[in-house]
């Protein structure tokens, strides 16, 4: 099974091992930093599930659901 940002607990830190969002996004989100061997650490979730707040080189960022299930970890 392939384990991804939106299987994470709050306060759970994993490693990125690769994602698969396209487009402007996708670039958007490597230029962040969001490349694999990055940890990654889910803060915490909204009341219904999504959007995830995540923390990644040092700052926090907010995932929809279509984009955290694209982001795979180890």
């Amino acid at each position: 099974m392939v384990k991804t940002v939106d299987n994470l607990k709050p306060g759970e830190t994993a490693v990125v091992k690769k994602h698969r969002v396209k487009g402007a996004l996708g670039k958007h989100l490597r230029e962040m930093g969001l490349v694999n061997g990055t940890p990654i650490k889910l803060e915490r979730k909204a009341p219904l599930g999504y959007p995830l707040e995540v923390r990644i080189q040092g700052f926090s960022l907010a995932l929809r659901k279509e984009e955290a299930e694209s982001i795979e970890v180890e």
